[in-house]
């Protein structure tokens, strides 16, 4: 398991310093559902906007 994970989505409530995300877990999915073959076919769904 990885020890840092590292996010530059800045307006993220999981969001450390502009790059480590501090959720308690990862969730991500890709697009369609199906195996996804490279990063741009995937998502994110920790992510949660930051209320300002």
């Amino acid at each position: 398991m990885a020890k840092d994970v590292l996010c530059e989505v800045s307006n993220c409530v999981h969001n450390i310093n502009g790059k480590s995300c501090g959720a308690d877990e990862i969730f991500v999915v890709s697009h369609s559902g199906r195996q996804a073959h490279n990063s741009q076919e995937t998502d994110c769904r920790t992510f949660e906007p930051a209320r300002s």
